[in-house]
This record gives structure tokens, sequence and C-alpha cells, in this order.
């Protein structure tokens, strides 16, 4: 019986987690670079702009199941000292003889790691191969996604360090479902990149240095709000959570200035630059004749395999928080999510592994 109840609990917490917001700006930033694309690229992908926008979450959904995917969605600058934006070498060859695989992974890889998606992207057009491109793209434009996020480039990605717990939910998710249909989206048309690799690091310096108004904003506001005004309670999915009001939430949105709007055009136009680019440098293959009635879409197939390790340098950043705190479990001293605890229950009790 408490196995079953255990799995329920799972069941209920991770399918909320499914739906969060942050998934919520990943679909909607995919969606709205396809219509930054010329005509020879939007024959092929807006009949399955459907597929690009549901799937631009799938590399969030792979960090618990896929060996290396967790480190593939940031980068700790602060970790290299100062001007680290500036001194780490573009190439990955170069920065592994500089620092070593294992430590780099140890501190992410993303802009490394969405340089060789990129890569990927151009050989799967220069193959006409319908199914790669569509994958590919929808996994860049969530890469991409990642590095114009503050958060992703430091150690105190979620607050933690700073008694600031969960603001990397508040300001990635939480934000933009509240104001996302209130900014501006029109970007323009895509452009071609001269030097792509320049670009990702680009976006990962401007992401970086907006990280003093992310923690100085919220730590000013915090200070004028008493704790029953900073958060409230709100039923998601049949369950009573706890997330950021939506008075302390448009007290923060109104101090940052834009920031999330200017995040999120810029990631926007990115995607479609890289899109772009990548057909350019494929030696622009005709789209046209694949026709896209009869392309079948990815069926994806991540891997199933769940290495020791398969938690290691995972970053949860939730916008919300599950009440009552004795929805919990502890281990340690420590404590940690369902997702976490039922992976590991199920490492110790293979049987209830599901099948097939």
């Amino acid at each position: 019986m408490r196995p079953i109840l255990f799995l329920f609990l799972f069941l209920s917490s991770s399918s909320h987690e499914l739906s969060a917001w942050g998934f919520y700006a990943h679909r909607l930033i995919n969606k709205q670079a396809v219509y930054s694309l010329p005509p020879e690229l939007m024959v092929f992908f807006k009949p399955h702009l459907g597929y690009l926008s549901d799937k631009a979450v799938n590399p969030d959904r792979r960090r618990y199941a896929v060996k290396g995917e967790a480190e593939k969605h940031y980068i700790d600058l602060d970790i290299y000292g100062d001007s680290a934006v500036y001194k780490l070498p573009r190439f990955w060859s170069e920065a592994k003889a500089l620092h070593g695989e294992d430590s780099l992974r140890k501190h992410g890889i993303s802009p490394w790691s969405t340089y060789q998606t990129f890569q990927n992207l151009i050989y799967a057009f220069e193959r006409k191969d319908a199914q790669a491109i569509l994958r590919l793209a929808a996994d860049l434009g969530h890469y991409l996604g990642d590095i114009n996020v503050p958060l992703h480039s430091t150690k105190n990605y979620n607050g933690q360090f700073s008694g600031q717990y969960g603001i990397h939910g508040f300001w990635e998710s939480r934000l933009p479902e509240l104001y996302a249909s209130e900014y501006d989206f029109f970007v323009g048309k895509a452009n071609y990149l001269d030097f792509p690799q320049n670009e990702i690091w680009k976006a990962i310096e401007t992401a970086h240095y907006a990280l003093d108004s992310v923690f100085g904003f919220e730590e000013s506001l915090t200070r004028a709000f008493p704790e029953d005004k900073k958060y409230s309670y709100e039923d998601r999915g049949g369950i009573t959570t706890r997330v950021y009001s939506r008075e302390f939430s448009n007290a923060y949105h109104q101090k940052l200035g834009g920031q999330v709007e200017r995040q999120m055009r810029n990631t926007i136009k990115l995607i479609a630059d890289f899109w772009y680019s990548a057909w350019i440098l494929a030696g622009q293959p005709a789209l046209e004749n694949l026709d896209p009635d009869r392309i079948q879409v990815p069926n994806e197939k991540d891997s199933i395999y769940i290495p020791n390790d398969s938690l290691q340098h995972i970053r949860e950043h939730r916008t919300y928080f599950i009440f009552p705190e004795s929805l919990f479990w502890r281990n340690s001293g420590k404590p940690l999510y369902f997702l976490q605890a039922f992976r590991k229950y199920c490492e110790r009790r293979p049987r209830f592994l599901p099948v097939g």
C-alpha cells in the first residue's frame, strides 16, 4: 500500500511539473521564431509549428534520463573568476585542453554544446533529413533560450546562496506567464550570422551582466514586502501550491524595466538567425520539395537509461512551492522532491520500473 501511495503522489507532482511555466516560455519562443523565417524556410517550418513548439521542452525532459544532458543547459561563469565570459576558449577542444572535460561538465557546457547542436542541424539540412531537422531545430531553440536566461550563467542559479531560493523559476517562468501577453514579439526577419559561435557568447555575456538587477531588485523588494504579501497560494492541477504573489510579481516586473521581454525578444531573434544560418551553411537546400503533409514527425525515443549519477548537475528551479511541507521526503537531512526520491526508490526496487 505504501509504495502505491508513494507512486500516486509522485505522479501527481511530476504531472504538475510537466505543465510548469518554464515550459510555457520555451514553447512560445520557438513558435514566435518561426514567423521570422524567410519564405524558403517558412514553407517547411510553419506546417510543423505545433511540433516545434511542443518539443521545445524536450531537452528539459531528458535531463533526468540521458547522461550528459543536464550540463548542456547552463554555465557557471562565476567559478572561472573575473571576465570569464571573455577569457574562456570559444572552441570545445581548446576549453578541454585548458580546464579538462570533467571540470567543464561539472560547471556547465552550454555555449559549446549549443554550437554542436547548431552543427548537427547544418548536417541535417545537408541530408534533407526532415525528421532530424525538426528535432534539432526544436532542441536548438531550447538551448538558445537557456543561454539568454541570466540565472543559467551562475552557480547561484536559484538564489540558494543568497537567501533568494526560488528566484530562477520566478524570473523565467512566473513572469512570462503573467505578462508575456503584453510583450511585443515582432523582431523582424532572420539574418545570416557570419560567426555563430561568437553570437552565443555575446548572448551569454548580455544575460550574465543582467544578474545584478535580477538579484538586487528581488532583494530590495523582499525587504519592502511582508512575508504574507510576497507569497500567495494557488491551485495548480488540484494541488495547493505556494507561488510569488501577483502584487510582488508586478512590483518586480516593473523594477526590471522590460528585462524579461528584452531577453525573450533576443532569444526569438537568435533562434531564427541560427535556423536560417544553418540552412545557408548547408547550401540552401530546396525544402519545398519535402511535402510537409507527407512527413512523419519524429517519434521521440529518448534514452530510458538512468545512470548512477543521473541526478548529478541537475538543477531544480520550480516557480512554485508544494504545500504543505509534509509533501517533501527527507534524506540525510536534505529535502528531496518526489521525482528524485521516486527515482532512487526505483533504483533500489527495479520491479517497480515501467516495462516497455
